[in-house]
């Protein structure tokens, strides 16, 4: 069975700085992509930043670019999500997804979820 498990939410004041971690198990296939979407209240989950495992391959949403950095440690199957200059706007809850083959933009594509983390960010 494949599970995510996310830390590392919480509440910071704008310009500060958070580091998720998503910790993966349970996999079987060789070339994955884990990363995060986020969603608001009353908001569609938006993708934020993926990465392949098979070359480290990356994908950022434009408003996060030069601000959010992702990495992964494969040996320890762990990705991390580190946030910098963050802004109001990035208040959500953040979930981890890992699919198998290529990145995907689009929630549909990923099979597996992360029960979600909160993140706050105050003005």
């Amino acid at each position: 069975e494949v599970q995510l498990v996310e830390s590392g939410g919480g509440l910071v004041q704008a310009g500060g700085s958070l580091r998720l971690s998503c910790a993966a198990s349970g996999f079987t296939f060789d070339d994955y992509s884990i990363g995060w979407f986020r969603q608001g209240t009353g908001k569609e989950r938006a993708g934020v930043s993926f990465i392949r495992s098979s070359d480290g391959s990356t994908w950022y949403k434009d408003s996060v670019k030069g601000r959010f950095t992702i990495s992964s440690d494969n040996a320890k199957r762990t990705v991390y999500l580190e946030m910098n200059s963050l802004k109001p706007e990035d208040t959500d809850v953040y979930y981890c997804v890992a699919k198998s083959g290529g990145i995907a933009t689009m929630t549909f594509f990923y099979h597996y979820w992360g029960q979600g983390t909160q993140v706050t960010v105050s003005s």
